[in-house]
């Protein structure tokens, strides 16, 4: 591999993007081939003693794999996809990746410039659909027409997907640009440019904690490496600050520390919601501080909460976006978290019994309801502590969207950041393409993902690409024949009149089979400990299909007590004209997906 910068011989475009990669420090690629980027997959081929194209068998799957990659490794995930439907099939990862705040490039096959702008075969304008004046599924849209210029929008690209709030790039190749020749030198690596917060508010944020009563830390979104995580427990530890973590950010803190008072999404803690709306100041450590963290915009009003509220993120767009703070800062988590870690703090702190009973109703939390038709016969409570009790401290956990996930999400203990991978975006299918990600760039850490069995069948092929690349997570597949959340919110707003929301399933160890998994159905909680232990032993990967009631439905409650309670307060027969009043915080609901 050439020095970067140096002069170089003319090759292919092709070739030149596949070295930019490299020099960026990638060697893992996504993506499903397409002869729109024939020259792309020949560069693969001629560097594949240092990166590796790892083919899906669907976009989708493909750009959740490479956003996983964006998450676990803090530089951008890639992917590859050929033109028009490869495009918008692979725009659900994109998707995820702008509202998780993962940096990753999707990198687009595009029609030659020769017949550009006559609707040729399969071609869009990508600038229009995934622009961010479309909507916002990307911070910036490129399209290469000189070969030459090519290492320069590789490295704009890695440069826009790092800096700020990290998030997904997208960059137009047209076919006949990268079979040209070129002399174009390869560029030095990017590095993000990273703000620090002002002295001057660290000294303002000095004040409103020591002026506090009752604070709360709120930690979350992207940009976190593991020494910012430390310097996180530190601050929290100096102060004596109890910290909750974002929707599915539950890995940024150590969900076994004395300080821990759990995760602010959905199927939120009822004590754990009440704190967050008696607390006197909110330390936002990160969040966007969107929906599903505020319970819909309620724990924390808008425009101004009655907290007074600190708000830490790296994207000065997002600052006061939807939140009149008391204290707004823009930083980088890796520089935010250590100059939090330097904040002098007071000799006594006035909110310690705040900070033990916060953490009190955590662990209380962790355990199930006293429920029988919630644990018989199989329990999920117990599956989610069985993993976590045989799997090891740095276990990779992933999962989609469903109710399933609300078991994971309360009894899951995460140690260490990088632990775990899900889609604050709600997106169904997104927990196996992660497990196959995870696997694949970390071949010794064991990877367990859980999936709901809609959730599944989203993306479900890529069972082939996992053992086609030699990745082996575990997958724990929950049945209950419907799609769940659906089915309880019909429940809730029109108990008893079910529609859409029923599955017909396969039998899903017999699918995993046919891929070369191994598999095995279970119907009681006593069958899953030697079958997830089998499973940790094995060299191959191994799918785990539990076949759970459709009535039990969240970790609180059943279908038939949210149908029994809906037709108590009169919701069999709504209005005509009325919506279904959203409820992200109550406590029974586990995803709007």
């Amino acid at each position: 591999m050439p020095t970067p910068s140096a002069k170089q011989i003319p090759r292919l475009a092709g070739h030149a993007l596949v070295e930019a990669l490299i020099a960026q420090g990638i060697d893992t690629c996504f993506g499903v081939p397409g002869e729109s980027f024939l020259a792309v997959l020949d560069g693969f081929h001629e560097h594949r003693e240092r990166i590796r194209f790892i083919a899906c068998r669907q976009e989708g799957g493909a750009a959740f794999m490479a956003e996983a990659q964006g998450k676990l490794s803090g530089r951008p995930g890639i992917c590859f996809v050929t033109r028009g439907p490869g495009a918008t099939n692979a725009s659900i990862g994109l998707h995820t990746a702008f509202q998780d705040s993962t940096p990753m490039i999707l990198f687009i096959g595009q029609v030659g410039a020769d017949v550009r702008d006559r609707e040729a075969f399969q071609e869009l304008d990508y600038r229009a659909v995934f622009g961010p004046n479309s909507g916002g599924m990307a911070k910036w849209v490129g399209e290469v027409q000189s070969a030459d210029r090519l290492p320069e929008y590789v490295a704009r690209a890695f440069r826009i997907a790092l800096q700020g709030r990290p998030g997904p790039v997208v960059l137009a190749l047209p076919e006949d640009m990268l079979t040209t020749a070129t002399a174009a030198p390869v560029l030095p690596r990017i590095e993000a440019a990273t703000a620090w917060p002002a002295p001057e508010a660290l000294r303002e944020l000095r004040y409103l904690l020591l002026a506090a009563r009752r604070p709360l830390v709120i930690a979350g979104g992207s940009g976190w490496d593991a020494a910012a995580a430390t310097a996180l427990q530190r601050f929290a530890e100096a102060w004596q600050l109890p910290v909750a973590c974002a929707f599915r950010y539950q890995d940024r803190f150590d969900n076994t520390h004395k300080l821990y008072a759990g995760d602010v999404g959905i199927g939120i803690n009822p004590k754990l919601a009440q704190r967050v709306r008696d607390a006197d100041l909110i330390l936002a450590i990160g969040p966007r501080l969107g929906e599903m963290t505020t319970g819909g915009y309620t724990l924390l009003e808008v425009p101004r909460p009655r907290q007074k509220l600190v708000h830490m993120h790296a994207g000065a767009e997002e600052l006061g976006r939807v939140y009149e703070a008391d204290l707004l800062l823009q930083a980088a988590m890796s520089n935010a978290a250590h100059a939090l870690a330097g904040l002098a703090a007071p000799d006594t702190c006035a909110w310690a019994d705040w900070s033990r009973s916060a953490h009190a109703d955590y662990q209380a939390n962790l355990q199930p309801p006293a429920d029988a038709a919630l644990s018989t016969p199989l329990d999920l409570a117990e599956v989610v502590k069985t993993v976590q009790r045989l799997s090891p401290p740095d276990a990779i956990v992933t999962n989609g969207a469903g109710n399933y996930s609300g078991w994971l999400h309360r009894y899951w203990q995460h140690r260490g950041l990088g632990t775990q991978l899900a889609p604050t975006s709600g997106a169904m299918g997104y927990g196996v393409p992660a497990a196959i990600a995870a696997s694949l760039l970390n071949p010794c850490r064991c990877v367990v993902a859980f999936a709901g069995d809609g959730d599944f069948l989203m993306t479900g092929q890529e069972l082939a690409s996992a053992r086609a690349h030699g990745a082996r997570p575990i997958v724990i597949v929950v049945d209950n024949a419907s799609y769940g959340t659906i089915r309880m919110h019909q429940e809730r707003d029109f108990p008893g009149r079910v529609s859409g929301s029923d599955l017909a399933n396969p039998d899903f160890a017999m699918l995993a089979r046919a891929y070369g998994w191994k598999a095995e159905r279970i119907e009681n909680t006593d069958a899953f400990e030697p079958a997830f232990a089998q499973a940790l032993a094995r060299a191959e990967p191994t799918l785990l299909h539990l076949v759970l009631s459709s009535d039990v439905i969240t970790t609180r409650t059943t279908l038939g007590a949210i149908r029994a309670a809906a037709l108590q307060r009169g919701a069999a027969s709504p209005p005509r004209t009325a919506a279904p009043t959203p409820s992200p915080a109550s406590p029974a609901g586990d995803d709007k997906t």
